[in-house]
């Protein structure tokens, strides 16, 4: 098997060594092509206006080999898949993010929509993320992400699905979860530049949540790793019928 692992936080984030480290156990083939720089929170963005350009790079450890884009996530990973790589990818590894990415975080996410362009590609995948910052904090994380890959690999994903893993540090087990709701607490903080011209900084509190039992909020706050299934069909097809007067015409 031939598995793409790539992230949001950069080639040379300590999330994605522990992840590649992690993976490297189940023996398969794998290869790294992630952002050159930190892309946190651009979404699904895809960069149409200019060149792109892989170059040789190294994980965080300074020895193991990878590809750095200049693009955004889903640029690497629509790259390596669409011609970069001449080899077939079996399995598109997102991660691991240094926050959670629960809730509406997906629609924020590069972690998530890398993995979601594996998907539109028509490759499986799996986006994993935990609250880490040292790399000995990526572990449990690492391991649980170990754990769903050796899953995926043996009974496969249904075409369309992707898989996104939220692992708390002290998770005591896994969990199926459906999407939560989250709280947001930005502020704009306005400030002046040296010639008096003003500029916003988005700021305030780590985000909360609604911790209702069976979704993602509630597994992490209760010790629990997240395993949430997502669709790329957005359509709401509860509204469907009551939106149909607006299609009415008298």
């Amino acid at each position: 098997m031939h598995l793409l692992l790539t992230n949001d936080d950069g080639v040379s984030a300590p999330g994605l060594l522990a992840l590649w480290r992690s993976l490297s156990e189940l023996g398969h083939t794998i290869t790294v092509v992630a952002p050159a720089n930190n892309m946190s929170a651009v979404g699904h963005r895809k960069t149409l206006h200019k060149p792109l350009r892989i170059d040789p790079a190294t994980l965080a450890d300074g020895v193991t080999q990878a590809w750095a884009c200049s693009g955004a996530p889903a640029d690497a990973v629509a790259l390596a898949l669409k011609g970069f790589l001449q080899a077939k990818v079996d399995l598109v590894v997102s991660g691991i993010n240094s926050n959670f990415n629960l809730a509406q975080d997906m629609t924020y996410s590069g972690t998530v929509t890398a993995a979601m362009e594996g998907v539109i590609v028509g490759v499986p995948a799996l986006a994993v993320s935990t609250s880490a910052r040292a790399l000995v904090e990526y572990a449990p994380a690492a391991s649980w992400a170990r754990h769903v890959v050796a899953r995926i690999l043996e009974r496969g994903l249904p075409a369309g699905l992707l898989l996104n893993l939220n692992v708390p540090r002290d998770a005591q087990g896994l969990v199926i979860t459906r999407q939560g709701r989250r709280i947001y607490h930005d502020v704009i903080v306005v400030r002046q530049d040296p010639r008096g011209r003003p500029y916003y900084w988005i700021g305030g509190d780590e985000p909360t949540g609604e911790a209702i039992e069976g979704t993602d909020v509630w597994a992490v706050t209760h010790g629990q790793a997240s395993l949430t299934p997502l669709d790329l069909d957005l359509t709401a097809h509860h509204a469907l019928t009551e939106l149909q007067a607006f299609a009415d015409v008298a």
